[in-house]
């Protein structure tokens, strides 16, 4: 791009520049290789710096108890993260596209900007991760750690571009020595493999280290398996309630929605069913594996936690020291150091992609890579900055401050699942965008329930904080109304928009089947044989002027029929032989004739008998698809005695019948033509 930023109309696709860029082969074991990374990327961030210090506090404050709500938290971001591959694979689309294809503006608009907000918490826990650490390390002030957290990941995601570089110069050395006439070029697959194959080195050291960790603690197992049965503290109910929803939020992260759905598509699969569904199963196997492996790095975190520290912890530096003091290793203090930078650095390119693909996905909006990280770091700068200019004198209440951050970026992000669930679940559950791959009802129950047990937990969590904030608004001589005043309007805003985002699909699908059935879609009819009754009166020419029209239009013979009435044909039906059975039989074939010479196909059929049973017998042994019928005419009490025909044959006969008036005005040149 010649540009800084322009608008993407021209490109539908998430993430172009690595779009199908993957190739995949035939033989299964490379095929698995080739499928794997997206889930990587975005395990990595379910084990960024905000997960370190929920599970620190959890595991330091209420021991093995909140085992369980990590177990929970990776089941439901396992589901929810399936859900997000086949919406990306099926449907061609990442989330935010399908949000924008779904909702109305203003809607858009303010899913957008929650995205936003929860992006930018992501990236102040990584950036909080990464001075700490970089403290930890190498006892650097916190304003310097923070300087080097505002540019360390531009390096990271120039790695791709710096990739091509060194082939080119290779290229050119090999030119140079004579070794090569021609080009190297670099696969297309390196870009994003790159990414992969960094992130999946952070990972490793992350995982390392804490490998060793638990080897050192040696926890009491029995413990552990306790605290996957769901509990709370019962000494602390709403403070381990805000720990397990800071968990759930650090866990089931909601901008890695909009992230999965969008990486699956860097895959080159065949964009049939045969190729959908291999790659729903080789990125479902991706998941499974990534975010189990996140499940064990968090679990260990929390488990080391609750084996090694006594008494809550309140700092990341603190646990730093606590290790170094209690196993007298300095090694353990180093990796779990090395592990926290890590981790901030693994994090922070993934939320790059994230917020590309929010911006791009919602407002179609693209910028360079590089000034998206500067303007979404920028974002997380901004707290982080204040906090350590308001206490940077003192260094533990700096650290216990960055924790709590650490902990409040993550309950943040709770509060923004549901406006990506909800959709998520939605769109992936819509036969019409999803055809055969629509989520089956027991998948859209476990679906529904996630996103419920999330409203839920962040709905009680507003009430004990906002209650919390009450009473220490009157310990510090406010009027505690001013807290329920400010925060009540604003969840009840929250909730109402959340309530839209839930209803407007349905209220659309509703539109769109109204408009259905006033607009359909209309096929073609082709009639074979079209039968029209006759009474050999003048009143038969309106009748056959619309019966000729249609069969001339259709290419169909006309089989005209009359009923010949009376006792005589009553009894004796066909073999009835009196002045009027004659008159009729000779009428029938004068008018035959007659429709012949004007180039009609036309055949005959007389019936003996009531008129409605012989229409309806005639018109099912003709095997007619179209009757025209005249109407009598007659008015008041002579209607009710004679025009008893139309009605009776109506409701016994299931194909279309034409009620031609006997007193329409009819064209002059049809009307000579019969």
């Amino acid at each position: 791009m010649s540009t800084t930023a322009v608008k993407a109309a021209d490109s539908h696709h998430s993430l172009e520049e690595m779009h199908g860029s993957v190739a995949i082969p035939k033989t299964w074991f490379r095929r698995f290789f080739a499928f794997s990374g997206p889930a990587l990327l975005v395990s990595v961030g379910y084990m960024d710096p905000g997960n370190w210090g929920t599970d620190l506090v959890a595991g330091s404050k209420y021991q093995y108890q909140l085992i369980w709500v990590l177990l929970m938290s990776n089941l439901m971001a396992l589901l929810l993260q399936c859900l997000a591959t086949r919406l990306g694979v099926v449907a061609g689309r990442d989330l935010a596209q399908a949000c924008r294809e779904s909702y109305p503006r203003p809607t858009v608009f303010g899913l957008w900007g929650l995205s936003e907000i929860a992006i930018a918490a992501c990236d102040l826990a990584e950036v909080i991760g990464i001075i700490i650490a970089l403290k930890l390390l190498f006892n650097l002030a916190y304003l310097w750690g923070l300087a080097i957290a505002a540019c360390d990941t531009l390096v990271l995601l120039a790695l791709p571009y710096l990739w091509g570089r060194v082939v080119g110069a290779f290229q050119t050395l090999l030119r140079v020595v004579g070794l090569k006439r021609g080009t190297i070029t670099a696969p297309p697959t390196r870009g994003v493999r790159i990414l992969e194959v960094v992130t999946l080195l952070l990972i490793a050291i992350i995982a390392g280290s804490f490998v060793f960790e638990i080897a050192v603690t040696n926890p009491d197992w029995g413990q552990v398996l306790g605290g996957f049965v769901p509990t709370l503290d019962r000494r602390d109910v709403g403070g381990s309630l805000y720990i397990a929803i800071s968990m759930l939020g650090a866990t089931v992260m909601p901008h890695n929605l909009y992230l999965h759905s969008a990486l699956v598509q860097s895959r080159a699969f065949p964009r049939n069913d045969a190729g959908k569904r291999l790659a729903c199963k080789y990125n479902f196997l991706d998941s499974l594996l990534a975010l189990n492996g996140a499940f064990f790095v968090n679990a260990a975190i929390l488990v080391m936690a609750a084996a090694t520290f006594m008494e809550p912890v309140e700092s990341l530096g603190e646990a730093h020291n606590l290790l170094k003091g209690v196993w007298g290793l300095g090694l353990a203090a180093i990796l779990f150091a090395v592990a926290l930078l890590a981790s901030g650095q693994s994090s922070t390119m993934t939320g790059t992609l994230a917020g590309q693909v929010v911006m791009e996905g919602f407002v179609r909006f693209r910028i360079r890579p590089w000034l998206r990280r500067l303007v979404t770091r920028c974002a997380a700068l901004f707290p982080a900055v204040i906090v350590l200019m308001l206490v940077s004198d003192d260094a533990a209440a700096s650290d216990k401050d960055l924790l709590a951050m650490l902990v409040l970026s993550q309950v943040v992000l709770s509060f923004q699942l549901p406006f990506a669930i909800i959709p998520l679940v939605q769109f992936t559950s819509d036969r019409k965008r999803m055809g055969l791959f629509a989520s089956p009802p027991w998948l859209k129950a476990l679906s529904w329930l996630c996103a419920v047990v999330v409203l839920v937990l962040n709905v009680v969590l507003i009430g004990i904080q906002t209650r919390e904030w009450a009473e220490g608004a009157e310990g510090a001589g406010w009027n505690p109304l001013w807290v329920y005043g400010s925060m009540g309007p604003f969840m009840v805003a929250l909730l109402g928009f959340l309530g839209w985002v839930t209803v407007y699909p349905w209220l659309r699908r509703r539109e769109e089947q109204a408009a259905a059935l006033v607009a359909p879609e209309l096929s073609t009819v082709a009639y074979q044989r079209i039968g029209v009754a006759v009474e050999f009166t003048p009143t038969d020419r309106a009748v056959l002027t619309q019966a000729a029209a249609l069969a001339r239009g259709h290419a169909a013979p006309l089989v005209l029929i009359h009923v010949v009435e009376g006792l005589g044909a009553d009894y004796h039906g066909p073999d009835t032989d009196n002045l009027e059975s004659r008159a009729d039989r000779a009428n029938m074939a004068a008018l035959v004739e007659h429709l012949r010479k004007t180039g009609l196909a036309v055949e005959g059929r007389l019936g003996y008998g009531d008129p409605p049973a012989e229409l309806v017998r005639l018109a099912r042994e003709q095997s007619l698809d179209l009757l025209v019928l005249g109407t009598h005419g007659h008015r008041l009490l002579g209607d009710l005695v004679l025009g008893q025909t139309v009605s009776p044959v109506l409701h016994q006969l299931s194909i279309p019948i034409l009620v031609v008036p006997n007193g329409l005005n009819m064209n002059v040149q049809a009307s000579r033509e019969c």
